[in-house]
């Protein structure tokens, strides 16, 4: 090949090349951005999902659970943090979720932390392993609320207050 000919296809490629160095599509949940102060904070909000009342009543003496479950939990962060989920969201470890390996996403729960009795109302968004010795992954969020962080570990009573999607 001539030196011309070479340079000419060199020219040729060299777009080709750079078109696979642009920045990559970047997934999101359905979210709105609130500015606060100078700096930006998300918050998550889920529209195709309809609001649950919680109020005095459900958890009330008379409230059925549609399932109960006990066993324990254990929660992951950092390492998933901003990563897409199971039901193809971005992954917030400070959001109030959890991984289940077999409940419908969007499924509506609470968990009980049985050394200390906190509660917390969680959406299944996202799916785990089946490990023989836990039952539910939780987010930090979650595992701060339920005071578990320190610990790692908690055994905890899952109850579900509304099926999800299947």
């Amino acid at each position: 090949m001539n030196r011309g000919l070479k340079y000419i296809v060199f020219l040729l490629l060299l777009p080709i090349i750079f078109a696979g160095c642009g920045p990559s599509p970047k997934f999101t949940t359905s979210q709105k951005q609130e500015e606060k102060d100078d700096k930006t904070e998300t918050k998550v909000r889920y529209k195709d999902i309809p609001e649950l009342e919680i109020n005095d009543s459900v958890f009330g003496d008379d409230f059925k659970p549609l399932e109960s479950a006990i066993g324990t939990a254990s929660f992951y962060a950092d390492e998933f943090n901003e990563k897409i989920t199971y039901n193809g969201e971005v992954y917030d470890m400070h959001g109030l979720t959890a991984a289940h390996p077999t409940y419908p996403m969007e499924t509506m729960i609470r968990v009980t932390n049985l050394l200390n009795n906190r509660s917390v109302i969680l959406r299944i968004n996202d799916r785990m392993p089946q490990y023989p010795d836990r039952i539910i992954d939780l987010s930090l969020g979650a595992a701060i609320e339920l005071d578990m962080v320190e610990i790692g570990l908690a055994e905890v009573m899952i109850e579900v207050i509304e099926w999800g999607i299947e």
